[in-house]
């Protein structure tokens, strides 16, 4: 079919399409339309976010087991405190649950040592980002059904609403100008 006149005026004076409408998609169109430049985002599917984004685990991983300096564990520190901040500033819904790492015999305690020495080495550190070594009755505090002679607390884990994420990217994107086209 031709195309209509609006659609093609859109092709000629469009300065960046983005084609997939996933989460990745989603954030580069928001920030390439934050910075100014004119977006159009294709999406095959009837909405954004059906494909892989809708499927994914929906935790947010503190940067607790990538090798120490590794673009892995810089990416997936700086981005958990980019997103939590994003979900912050965009009414996004997530929660800080943490996790429990459980030794369940004494032989496993020193793997959460050097765990813990991973995660310090990744920069977690501080109040709300540092794990933290827990006794078995500690552990069994936060999580009553678990077993234990030892834990690590990771008070940074989370888990997000990826669709809510992802409207949020979509909303944005948006509102700075691009256009979605299914």
């Amino acid at each position: 079919r031709a195309p209509s006149r609006r659609s093609a005026y859109m092709l000629e004076r469009v300065q960046t399409a983005v084609i997939g409408g996933g989460v990745v998609g989603l954030a580069v169109a928001r920030a390439l339309s934050r910075s100014g430049r004119e977006v159009l985002l294709l999406e095959s599917e009837s909405l954004t976010g059906s494909g892989t984004s809708s499927r994914n685990s929906e935790v947010v991983h503190a940067g607790i087991y990538y090798t120490a300096g590794s673009l892995k564990a810089r990416a997936c520190v700086e981005g958990r405190r980019a997103l939590y901040s994003f979900c912050e500033a965009y009414a996004v819904p997530y929660s800080r649950c943490g996790k429990l790492l459980v030794a369940t015999e004494e032989g496993e305690l020193a793997q959460l040592d050097a765990v813990a020495e991973k995660a310090r080495a990744n920069g977690l550190s501080g109040s709300g980002e540092a794990l933290v070594r827990l006794t078995s009755a500690e552990a069994a505090r936060l999580e009553p059904e678990v077993r234990c002679v030892g834990a690590l607390h990771s008070p940074s884990t989370g888990i997000v609403d990826s669709h809510a994420f992802m409207t949020a990217l979509l909303a944005d994107a948006e509102r700075h100008g691009a256009t979605l086209a299914l």
